[in-house]
């Protein structure tokens, strides 16, 4: 599984380029903070919400931890998907980002 840091996702989010980046958290802990221009879709729906995951783009996966955009990873590239785990989640975002 391919993996970025927080701070090397940051960078590319800071630089302006063109991402396509997904919080696969729950509605309650979006609601405290993502990262910008990312797209919510909680893991649970990913299943039934691929026709909004365009298969052309690389996908930037993101959760609390690593853990559950892991799982989301490993499920999206048995489709055929091109996704890169946000290594230490969102944890590590609030901890090593610095947010403008």
């Amino acid at each position: 599984m391919k993996e970025i840091s927080a701070n090397e996702l940051a960078k590319k989010v800071k630089a302006g380029e063109k991402l396509s980046i997904i919080d696969v958290r729950e509605d309650e802990e979006v609601a405290q903070g993502k990262i910008p221009g990312a797209k919510h879709i909680p893991l649970g729906q990913i299943p039934e919400r691929l026709d909004e995951i365009d298969k052309d783009e690389h996908h930037f996966m993101v959760c609390r931890s690593g853990g559950r955009s892991g799982n989301a990873c490993a499920f999206l590239t048995d489709k055929g998907y091109d996704v890169t785990n946000m290594q230490g989640g969102m944890l590590d975002w609030e901890d090593e980002v610095e947010v403008d």
